[in-house]
């Protein structure tokens, strides 16, 4: 197979992860017979230090003609004054955008040999297998925003079509695994979440009426993804209570640095990155966990690429890793040593390999 892919390494963290996934793609690639090209092109601050602009034309051009887009990370304390009229985070909302991408597919799976990793007991992580589908171009976060001195708001927006089709990415995702889907809003509260329930509550019965469904205001839905993670199996929601749940079960496997995630529209090209975001404190050290970023890759190959086989492959890799043992230090135990970003790449590509 032949695939252009766009790599959109950022900031922080971003081009240590990034470097990993590329790594993992090429050996697939070497392994498998296939002929995957590569561009590197700039975002979030690092595009802005070079060029003013978090998301410039050629970036934008190279994404639009390319099978897949990997990013690893953007933001940093460098870019972070909130008087700044041009911020990092600009650019991953605008590419967003560019690429009409708004299913953002985070699946959180506990793996036997990290459960002393999380800070929540075994008893209640053993087993966790749950993906949560936050739709990702409308909410607050794209809303009209307005600030003077004494006053600031950012306007909530949802279409009854953006519900529709989250709803629906959701929902298909369910029938392929436990057929459970748990829809979260806030709808005693804001009219939004209102709309949100009843257009979800009408197309599940109307589309999926073998589904097995439940609904959760969002406050009551994070005390059960700690307290009873395993009932769930996919759950759906708006842009930010989708951002702030997912960084919540992150815990349950034990770290941020364990989670990928894949941003999907209607067309196969999609939006790849870990969720762990730039972590500045670590950049440059070689201590970053690439798991999450080589497991993004998987989910490119399976996603964008149509190679299921290898996808497989890739996340066995990184189990085989992980069951033998290896460690970065954000999922190493007491008594354990951890290795480097670079190191637990190499034995993850050498299961693969």
């Amino acid at each position: 197979m032949e695939a252009l892919i766009t790599l959109l390494p950022g900031d922080g963290i971003g081009p240590e992860v990034t470097s990993s996934a590329h790594r993992a793609l090429k050996t697939v690639a070497d392994v498998y017979g296939h002929d995957f090209r590569f561009e590197v092109r700039l975002i979030g601050g690092a595009a802005i230090d070079e060029t003013q602009n978090p998301l410039p034309p050629d970036t934008v051009a190279s994404c639009m003609e390319s099978a897949a887009v990997f990013l690893g990370a953007v933001g940093g304390p460098k870019w972070s004054d909130p008087h700044a009229m041009v911020r990092p985070e600009q650019g991953l909302l605008e590419l967003r955008a560019e690429l009409g991408v708004y299913a953002n597919i985070r699946p959180v799976k506990v793996m036997d040999e990290l459960i002393g990793a999380s800070p929540l007991r075994a008893e209640y992580i053993e087993g966790v297998d749950l993906i949560v589908v936050r739709e990702l171009t409308g909410g607050i976060y794209f809303g009209k925003k307005t600030r003077d001195e004494s006053l600031a708001s950012d306007l909530c927006v949802y279409h009854t079509h953006e519900i529709e089709r989250i709803v629906r990415v959701a929902a298909r995702l369910a029938e392929g695994r436990r057929n459970k889907l748990c829809s979260v809003d806030k709808a005693n509260v804001l009219e939004t979440s209102r709309l949100w329930r009843d257009v979800t509550n009408q197309t599940l019965a109307r589309e999926f009426p073998e589904l097995d469904t439940e609904t959760l205001l969002v406050d009551a839905a994070a005390m059960h993804l700690l307290s009873r993670p395993r009932d769930f199996d996919v759950i759906v929601t708006e842009n930010m209570f989708g951002d702030i749940l997912t960084d919540e079960a992150s815990m349950l496997a034990g770290s941020m640095g364990m989670l990928p995630s894949a941003s999907l529209g209607d067309s196969t090209r999609g939006l790849y990155e870990p969720i762990h975001g730039s972590a500045p404190d670590i950049a440059g050290l070689d201590v970053a966990n690439p798991c999450a970023a080589i497991a993004s890759a998987a989910l490119l190959l399976r996603h964008s690429l149509g190679l299921a086989e290898e996808a497989d492959a890739v996340e066995a890799a990184i189990a085989a890793a992980i069951g033998a043992g290896v460690r970065t230090a954000d999922i190493a135990r007491d008594g354990e040593t951890p290795v480097s970003t670079t190191e637990m790449t190499d034995r993850i590509l050498s299961a693969l390999g």
